[in-house]
């Protein structure tokens, strides 16, 4: 058997990175998409035809968990974007400090 040594990974560097004031941007996208999805689970339990059936109704029924997730996540009110940003800032700010 052949021992295999560790691979290494390119880490991007501080100057590579987005801007720090990209992390609430990225957290409130990742908000809006997950809530999305979320709503969009929600939504195929209704009993299929009660809005006409079909392609249209599958295409309509994404259209609407999308504005619902986008009225839920403009709230603010479920701390999603909140604990990603602190997430994406604390990694940042560990990799600066090499920690």
């Amino acid at each position: 058997m052949t021992a295999v040594g560790p691979v290494s990974f390119p880490v991007p560097q501080p100057a590579d990175r987005p801007a720090q004031g990209d992390a609430a941007t990225s957290a409130r996208e990742f908000e809006a998409l997950f809530l999305s999805q979320t709503v969009d689970e929600m939504l195929k339990t209704v009993p299929a035809g009660i809005m006409g059936g079909g392609h249209a109704e599958e295409m309509w029924r994404s259209f609407l968990a999308r504005a619902i997730a986008d009225e839920i996540a403009g709230g603010g009110n479920t701390g999603i974007a909140t604990s990603v940003e602190a997430a994406i800032t604390g990694y940042g700010r560990r990799e600066q400090t090499g920690g």
